[in-house]
């Protein structure tokens, strides 16, 4: 099956949720009722319905087109690689999220992907709180061939940050991702954390973390944008990979997100296989958000 089959059976909740193909070429109102439903954002459902609209579809195989055509215009900035840096050495990518979202296997992917760039490629096991979370980085370590660097569970998780990049500057290595530990958007405490780990690792390198990318599960729907906002506030974010897309009819919440905070999206996943992590491509994404339900 390919990446694109892959996402349009991964998206068919959300584009079975909007039915498209089910409401009259000019029902534009249930058009807009639907976006929003499907979390795509009342403003940007709004635009979206006007510039259909204006294009006054003859039938409704001409709305999905302009809807599409609309969905991808959005979504087109969003769309960029992750800015590797190989004058930057280590190049430090700090990945949070909350709680289940997915970073641990994210990280796992994203190590196979820069492996196989003949890329020297390192973790850090920074949820010291969870010997579980720690146990399965070091499994993504063996299947991809990169070490991890660990610690004591209950260790201080900046101070392993800290440890962690000075011996991977002394081992040459290109790239170093850190796994935090998952923490709600509305923990204090935990947030505090985030941002002394960003200050260790500025110790080690000023310029850096290099990459904050925040990972987000898709079946969250609406709540991504206040994790997207607390996140923020945190440790400034870079970008934006989103995962579970083939588990959730709330898809649409890209495009409220792009709209907001107006920042890349890295990659999307639709599956836990170590392919199943993708370049996130706003033509494929509109197709399969539009979907063919009849």
């Amino acid at each position: 099956m390919s990446w694109l089959d892959r996402l349009k059976s991964g998206l068919k909740k959300t584009a079975t949720a909007l039915g498209v193909s089910r409401l009259d070429a000019n029902d534009f109102e249930r058009l807009e009722e639907v976006l929003i439903q499907a979390d795509v954002g009342y403003e940007t459902a709004a635009a979206l319905v006007q510039q259909v609209r204006q294009a006054r579809p003859a039938d409704i195989n001409a709305l999905k087109n302009v809807l599409k055509n609309e969905i991808e215009q959005v979504l087109a900035p969003a769309a960029k690689q992750i800015p590797f840096d190989k004058t930057r050495k280590p190049f430090i990518v700090l990945v949070t999220g909350v709680n289940g979202a997915g970073k641990t296997t994210t990280i796992g992917k994203l190590g196979a992907f820069f492996k196989a760039q003949g890329l020297r490629v390192s973790f850090v096991a920074a949820d010291t709180f969870r010997a579980g979370a720690v146990l399965q980085l070091k499994q993504w370590g063996e299947r991809t061939g990169c070490p991890v660097y660990t610690t004591n569970q209950g260790a201080d998780a900046a101070g392993l940050v800290f440890d962690a990049l000075r011996q991977a500057k002394a081992a040459g290595d290109d790239i170093v991702l850190i796994d935090t530990a998952g923490r709600l958007q509305n923990k204090v405490g935990l947030m505090d954390e985030l941002k002394k780990i960003r200050r260790v690792i500025q110790k080690v390198d000023p310029s850096g973390p290099h990459e904050s990318i925040l990972v987000l599960d898709a079946t969250v729907g609406q709540n991504a944008v206040s994790q997207v906002s607390a996140f923020g506030a945190a440790v400034p974010l870079t970008g934006l990979i989103v995962t579970k897309l083939d588990g959730t009819a709330k898809g649409g919440v890209l495009l409220q997100l792009n709209t907001r905070f107006r920042l890349p999206v890295y990659a999307v996943g639709v599956g836990e296989g170590i392919d199943d992590l993708h370049a996130f491509t706003a033509a494929e994404f509109a197709e399969s958000l539009v979907g063919d339900e009849a």
